[in-house]
């Protein structure tokens, strides 16, 4: 697989990586350990060198995973991992809000390193945006870890674009991490441009709409109760009826291309620009395998207008997140 360059800072990956994150938790029970260690594996080996995971996924059991699977790939990939929920690391219990104070920051890294099986963390992001904590504290936070050698690059998940530069400001940012994809645009109107005047990767999370741009999902589809999509008003019944004309949309230039509706979502983004890279993440080799795939999908310029063009007129029925972790993000 081709690689690139997020931002300035120097740091090459894959161009598309892999979101770890529902294979410990957000889309269902956990899947089979020893599979996913394959499946990451398999995934190192079709050229893959980016991997997202969290200390809130699981909590903590997706950060062992991660390490565990790529224990042999020391120094080929890529691991980004993420702080700023408020976790007790003694128990993993997750409580409400965020936690960016820089001593919290400090204890998380050492956990992290550890379960990541690792002596640098490659990428770390702040999960979400602390509002009772300045940024300026959070990027020289990491300013510090990086000088120590714990942490390669900085990252912000989910932030504006007027907290972007003031954490650039501080220490530079390799990648910003937000949802985008083609029923989820927020990020253009500021976030993107703010990140391409500034020299920072983009990397979109949920970039197949949690699945829903797949095609694999419609109106009839049941989702486990551990599920986030379950208390998502974005995957009601009603709303996947009304979003299906994306999925549509999608299909239309899939069939032009031979390709999937997912290969195209994904197609499209990289399209956008070359600092993007997303993450879709799966648990099934054959998802896998296809989603890698779209990274040899070409869209023209006419082909991207189409879809553009066609888009502009949709509009995504429901709220993409809970309505408590819709007031976290920072957008």
């Amino acid at each position: 697989m081709k690689s690139r360059k997020l931002g300035k800072s120097g740091l090459e990956v894959s161009a598309l990586g892999l979101g770890c994150m529902g294979m410990s938790s957000g889309y269902g029970p956990a899947a089979d350990k020893m599979e996913m260690i394959s499946l990451i594996r398999k995934a190192v080996e079709l050229g893959v060198t980016f991997f997202d995971t969290a200390e809130a996924y699981g909590p903590f059991f997706n950060e062992e995973l991660v390490g565990e699977a790529l224990a042999p790939f020391h120094g080929q990939v890529a691991i980004a991992t993420k702080f700023g929920f408020d976790i007790d690391l003694a128990t993993g219990r997750r409580l409400p809000g965020v936690d960016s104070r820089p001593k919290h920051i400090r204890q998380v890294v050492e956990a992290s390193l550890r379960r990541l099986k690792i002596e640098t963390i490659d990428l770390l992001y702040q999960h979400r945006v602390d509002p009772n904590v300045p940024i300026e504290d959070v990027a020289g936070t990491v300013k510090d870890l990086i000088r120590q050698g714990k942490v390669r690059h900085f990252g912000l998940s989910e932030a504006a674009a007027q907290t972007i530069r003031r954490a650039h400001a501080v220490q530079p940012l390799a990648a910003v991490q937000s949802e985008y994809s083609l029923w989820w645009r927020k990020p253009e109107p500021e976030v993107l441009p703010t990140v391409e005047e500034l020299g920072i990767g983009f990397v979109p999370f949920s970039p197949l709409g949690a699945g829903f741009l797949t095609g694999a999902i419609d109106d009839k589809t049941t989702f486990h109760n551990s599920d986030l999509r379950s208390i998502v008003t974005r995957f009601t019944p009603e709303a996947r009826r009304e979003n299906q004309a994306f999925v549509d949309l999608l299909g239309s230039v899939a069939s032009d291309k031979g390709a999937t509706k997912a290969q195209i979502a994904l197609a499209w983004l990289l399209a956008k620009k070359p600092w993007i890279v997303p993450i879709p993440g799966t648990t099934k080799l054959h998802r896998l395998e296809e989603n890698i795939d779209s990274a040899k999908v070409q869209l023209t310029a006419e082909d991207i207008g189409k879809i553009d063009g066609a888009a502009a007129s949709l509009v995504a029925q429901g709220e993409r997140l809970p309505e408590a972790a819709e007031k976290l993000t920072g957008l």
